[in-house]
């Protein structure tokens, strides 16, 4: 069950969603209360992501809420979170690949 909204977005038409992007040594985490109707660009503008890590470029990275891809123009609802994905550094598939042939030439 999702938690309540504060009581400013309540009495402004406003959501309250967050914006989280992680990287392996750290973690960009803002709460942000935005209009009623903003998109998940618009969030990621107002957070302030793109601009603490350069390397982010929405025409590349994906987005999406939580855990779910999602497009720019997505309308956001209160307590979304927003995320930020960071491209695969291995192939998931290859990587079990890989595992499970070092298991079978040590068995």
């Amino acid at each position: 069950m999702a938690a309540p909204e504060s009581i400013e977005a309540q009495v402004e038409g406003a959501v309250e969603v967050q914006v989280c992007y992680a990287l392996p040594d750290t973690a960009f985490l803002r709460t942000l209360s935005l209009p009623a109707g903003s998109t998940l660009q618009q969030a990621l503008e107002q957070s302030g992501v793109l601009q603490r890590h350069p390397e982010i470029d929405l025409a590349v990275n994906l987005v999406g809420i939580h855990g779910k891809k999602k497009t720019l123009d997505t309308v956001l609802r209160a307590q979304d979170r927003v995320e930020v994905y960071r491209p695969l550094q291995a192939d998931p598939k290859e990587a079990r690949r890989r595992r499970a042939s070092g298991k079978a030439a040590k068995a």
